[in-house]
């Protein structure tokens, strides 16, 4: 049984890390399981984000009126997080990224089929692991755990190539009127916001039982 599973989402989003996380439980706790075929798309939740990114204080600060006011939003997603086999590791993050290259280099894991495992290594990394995700190194490095060639990553970051694809992908999903992140596509089911794992289970089984 086949079944295609498409995920639009950043990866500066905690929910679509969440997202990930609780889709991949309720994968886990199907009877029947589906061959799933995975289709990541991107959504840039800051298209004018400098390629260096941003000391993550300064941005969040500015973007949340107030230190306090984001410390209390990180806040939130730890606590309803939990129980999701992740870990948010706020304090080791020092920089908010451009995620422009994480999402061309998943352009390019996915035409050797390893896309989905490069998004796992990439959500962890930033959020539980609090490495700067714009790095072409870093990238680079998370392309080689994933058994991807890590000299080859970074040779094709330090190209343009994929840009250009990225910037059209994420201009067809607001023209879907994708105005938030994550949306998983589940067969004709669509799940927007990182809702419980039932609610990934129901959506699953729906697809399963009309395969």
């Amino acid at each position: 049984m086949n079944l295609t599973i498409t995920l639009t989402s950043d990866f500066i989003c905690p929910w679509c890390f969440v997202a990930e996380r609780r889709l991949q439980q309720a994968l886990d706790s199907l009877e029947e399981k589906p061959e799933v075929q995975y289709q990541w798309r991107p959504y840039l939740l800051n298209p004018d984000m400098p390629a260096e990114g941003m000391d993550r204080k300064v941005y969040r600060s500015n973007k949340f009126g107030s230190w306090e006011r984001s410390q209390m939003l990180d806040a939130q997603t730890v606590a309803a997080a939990k129980g999701d086999a992740l870990t948010f590791n706020y304090p080791a993050m020092r920089r908010t990224p451009s995620t422009l290259a994480a999402h061309r280099l998943m352009l390019w894991a996915d035409a050797q089929g390893q896309a989905h495992a490069l998004a796992g290594a990439i959500f962890s990394a930033y959020f539980e692991q609090g490495r700067d995700i714009g790095d072409v190194a870093v990238l680079a490095a998370l392309a080689g755990e994933v058994g991807l060639n890590a000299e080859q990553a970074a040779d094709y970051l330090r190209s343009d190539e994929g840009r250009d694809r990225i910037f059209e992908l994420d201009r067809q999903a607001r023209e879907r009127q994708v105005r938030s992140v994550p949306l998983v596509e589940i067969g004709t089911g669509v799940i927007s916001g990182a809702q419980a794992p039932e609610a990934f289970l129901h959506a699953l089984q729906m697809a399963v039982d009309h395969a």
